[in-house]
């Protein structure tokens, strides 16, 4: 499966957003400052953000590489079927 970019940004920075509003949510029930709910909520999502980058960046690192379509032959070898040079053929 292939991602753009733009499109894995997204994705982690909406996986990330989900992550601390669901840390929110359970840290407002929980008898602790305001501080603290904030500072952990802005901690949950910097961790959750970049660890979707790094995994990102492996899923990317172990992929095979893709072969790229050839659309122009390269001038640079001669055909098999036809010989370079009318010299080169060898007569019996």
């Amino acid at each position: 499966m292939y991602f753009s970019p733009r499109a894995a940004q997204v994705r982690n920075t909406s996986v990330a957003a989900v992550n601390g509003a669901i840390t929110l949510v359970i840290l407002l029930i929980a008898p602790l400052g305001l501080a603290v709910v904030i500072i952990n909520t802005l901690l949950v999502t910097v961790a959750t953000y970049t660890t979707a980058i790094v995994a990102d960046r492996v899923v990317y690192f172990l992929q095979p590489e893709r072969q790229q379509a050839e659309l122009i032959s390269q001038p640079s070898q001669s055909s098999p079927m036809q010989p370079a040079n009318l010299s080169d053929i060898n007569r019996i």
